[in-house]
Order: structure tokens, then C-alpha cells, then sequence
């Protein structure tokens, strides 16, 4: 089983890989093909796709029982013990740049904020 996920594609590579797969949904593809001819379609896809992402997931002989492909996507497969996991981009690199851009938010601007302080300096019963 493949299932390729293409995106900002050109519409000639989408048609030469429907010639192989069906696409359920615009710019996703699933079939089943053998080992060269969906190397094949990956080798077609990374050489013809230009500015587009492209993501295949296939069938292999493993304990997760599948393994997968990324082309130009901020999400990288990373080998952990025998494992493909994904590893996502540091969140906290996005959350410097919003800072930089909107500025850094105050401290204790919040209701939750302030109900905390309101807590912790208010007067308690019996006092």
C-alpha cells in the first residue's frame, strides 16, 4: 500500500502519478504498486515537483510496519532505535519570532494572573 501526499504541485505531475494511484482527494494519491515502480514515482516526483512538498507513506517489513519519505517539509523523520518518528520544528523558535514581531507580552496581564495575586496577597479568614 503507498499513500503520496503532493502538495503546490504541478497539475502534470499530478496526472503521471494518477496513472499509478488513485487520488482520493485533491493532491493525495493511494494504490498499490511494487518496490520499483514506487521508487520510481518518488524519483519523478523529487525531480519534476518544484516550490511543492511531497510526502509518501508505504508498506514495508518492519516493526512499525510502514516507513515514509519527505520532500521539502519543516517535519523530518529522524531514526530513533529502529523507530522513524517525526520531529516537529522548535516551538520555541516560533514563539521568539511572535515576540520579536508583536513585542513581549507583560507579565501578569492575564485575569488568571491577576486572581493569582489576588490569592496570594489577599487577606485570609481568622486574620
Amino acid at each position: 500500500m503507498v499513500v503520496i501526499v503532493l502538495t503546490a504541485c504541478p497539475t502534470g505531475l499530478r496526472g503521471d502519478v494518477s496513472r499509478w494511484l488513485l487520488e482520493i482527494a485533491p493532491g493525495v494519491f493511494v494504490g498499490h504498486v511494487t518496490a520499483r515502480v514506487r521508487d520510481r514515482l518518488w524519483e519523478r516526483i523529487v525531480d519534476t515537483l518544484k516550490d511543492g512538498r511531497a510526502i509518501m507513506v508505504f508498506s514495508a517489513r518492519n516493526e512499525q510496519h510502514m516507513d515514509f519519505r519527505v520532500f521539502r517539509s519543516d517535519w523530518q523523520p529522524v531514526d530513533c532505535d529502529g523507530l522513524q518518528l517525526i520531529k516537529h520544528p522548535n516551538e520555541s523558535d516560533e514563539q521568539e519570532s511572535l515576540e520579536t514581531f508583536a513585542g513581549k507580552p507583560r507579565r501578569g496581564w492575564s485575569n488568571a494572573a491577576k486572581y493569582r495575586r489576588a490569592r496570594r496577597y489577599g487577606k485570609r479568614p481568622g486574620e
